[in-house]
């Protein structure tokens, strides 16, 4: 459970209802960052604006590309969450998602591409966990692989997923079951527990 408590339906306001039906049909579930960000609805719109605009702006790498940069983000940081939610997006975007059990073997395995293991390392830089920081050969690299555009397209999304995913942790927020189709519902499970 989260350290900050999910906003029940019973307790939201109608925008805030309005933004959970809507997550609702789009993932199948109302993801339970929604509902903790739910507490400050001005950041919970600026939020979900912010990230329907990156997503809608994020056309010119290959999907594949920079979703396994962003996955990795996560799991360098240790979000359960995010590491979940993505590998759902991945398969939702027909990606194969068996090989993400061998992220840590990325730069052996030859289930991954030469563009994904350099998005992989650049990730990995970015987020400080493995890497002191970004080169500017991996920087030149990038561009060589990806054009300019694809380089601060790809710099976006993983300064986006270390956001996400760091915020996501420090507020205690875990897996919710979307890699596995079987999601909890934050507040149902609240219910249950008698901590509404």
């Amino acid at each position: 459970m989260a350290r900050i408590p999910a906003v029940t339906p019973d307790r939201a306001g109608l925008a805030t209802k309005v933004a959970y039906k809507a997550a609702a049909r789009r993932f199948g579930e109302v993801p339970e960052p929604f509902t903790v960000l739910a507490h400050h609805p001005g950041l919970m719109r600026a939020n979900g604006l912010h990230e329907l605009l990156a997503d809608r702006a994020t056309k010119v790498l290959p999907k594949n590309v920079w979703e396994i940069a962003v996955y990795r983000t996560a799991w360098n940081i240790g979000c359960s969450w995010c590491v979940d939610f993505g590998t759902m997006l991945q398969r939702l975007d027909g990606l194969d998602t068996e090989r993400l059990e061998h992220i840590a073997e990325y730069k052996t395995s030859d289930l991954y591409s030469d563009d994904e293991r350099a998005a992989i390392e650049y990730a990995d830089a970015m987020t400080g966990n493995v890497r002191d920081d970004v080169t500017d050969e991996q920087v030149a690299d990038l561009e060589r692989r990806f054009g300019p555009a694809g380089v601060v397209e790809l710099t976006y999304q993983i300064a986006l997923e270390n956001m996400r995913a760091r915020m996501n942790s420090a507020l205690g927020i875990h897996d919710q079951g979307f890699s596995t189709d079987a999601c909890r519902v934050p507040w149902a499970v609240a219910e249950d527990t008698g901590t509404v």
